[in-house]
């Protein structure tokens, strides 16, 4: 099995890669592939909501993105990281979630998903919030720990002094780990729901 980071900071190796790899060490302890991506570097367009989505992918290809969304759609589960700018998600980190999930066409439907937001001080869980949306809205399922997944820092390294964030961290790799075993070892005999025919409606004609 295998989870997909998501490293949404402009900072290579800053807070939110340093809280992922946290949590990586406790899948890869559970015998569970990971990678982490960074896209908070990337030179990516926003969503414009145009439609023309491909095969579950974007009809712009920029940066490398389809590559990455391969990767994702291979995975068993998706770890989601952004640091806290304007108490929410990173701009750039932004984009690459709406072009990830708006044209995923089920292909996200049921894969366990984590996410983790790092303030320096405020606005983490609003964050969290908005990254969990995207999992909702995508019928994942979303690991949980003893707390709201935000851990503080502002420069690199400070949150390895935020004991408290660390374990809540910890606890959510290995519930996320428990997930996707569980999940792996029940495939055959509970396999997972077709989904129901969905309506649509607009509230103003």
């Amino acid at each position: 099995m295998k989870v997909i980071a998501i490293n949404g900071s402009p900072k290579s190796k800053g807070n939110t890669y340093q809280a992922l790899q946290t949590i990586c060490d406790v899948l890869n302890e559970q015998q569970i592939e990971t990678e982490i991506i960074q896209v908070g570097n990337m030179d990516l367009k926003g969503c414009i909501a145009c439609n023309r989505c491909k095969d579950g992918h974007c009809a712009f290809s920029d940066d490398n993105l389809r590559s990455i969304v391969e990767r994702i759609y291979d995975a068993d589960g998706l770890l989601l990281g952004s640091p806290v700018y304007y108490a929410s998600i990173a701009g750039t980190m932004k984009c690459f979630l709406d072009r990830l999930f708006f044209p995923n066409k089920g292909k996200l439907r049921l894969k366990v998903g984590a996410s983790v937001a790092i303030p320096r001080r405020s606005g983490g869980v609003t964050t969290f919030d908005q990254l969990n949306n995207y999992f909702l809205i995508s019928e994942m399922l979303i690991a949980p720990s003893f707390y709201w997944n935000v851990i503080h820092g502002g420069a690199p390294g400070d949150i390895k002094e935020d004991l408290e964030g660390i374990s809540v961290l910890k606890n959510l790799g290995q519930n996320m780990a428990w997930m996707l075993h569980m999940k792996e070892y029940s495939k055959e005999v509970f396999p997972e729901p077709s989904p129901i025919k969905r309506e649509w409606t607009n509230f103003v004609r």
